[in-house]
């Protein structure tokens, strides 16, 4: 008598390729890792590099390409664009250029708009200190 059959659900290629990317903390990663962390050719990693300007891994002594966190971040963001979200390169440049603009565009800090108490306690103590240096010449 044979054991009885289990239902295995199948998962979609598309499923495992939207799977969540974790990224390894590492200084840097070679081309082949960034290729195998994210799925992709390493074809497609050199092709976007001409495409988008965010995307520039440094180059070891060997020519060899070295990706930070940043880039593998990078990376990640405009696989999402392309792949999930639907955008064309153009329109996926475009939405990247629009983000780092919003980026940029940051709350000043809070910095106080008058002297604090401590400056002008400092300021005194200083106008002693030339006062004294003044009456010895």
């Amino acid at each position: 008598m044979r054991p009885p059959m289990t239902v295995r659900k199948k998962t979609s290629k598309k499923a495992a390729r939207n799977a969540e990317i974790i990224i390894p903390d590492k200084l840097y990663f070679r081309i082949g890792e960034v290729a195998g962390l994210c799925r992709l050719p390493a074809y497609v990693l050199r092709f976007w590099e001409t495409e988008f300007p965010q995307l520039k891994p440094v180059k070891s002594s060997t020519g060899q390409r070295m990706y930070r966190k940043r880039d593998v971040e990078s990376v990640v963001r405009i696989k999402k664009l392309l792949y999930e979200d639907g955008f064309t390169i153009a329109g996926a440049r475009a939405q990247l250029r629009e983000e780092s603009k919003t980026d940029r565009n940051q709350t000043a800090l809070p910095f106080p708009v008058g002297p604090s108490a401590s400056a002008a306690h400092l300021r005194n103590e200083l106008q002693q200190i030339l006062h004294i240096l003044s009456a010895r010449r």
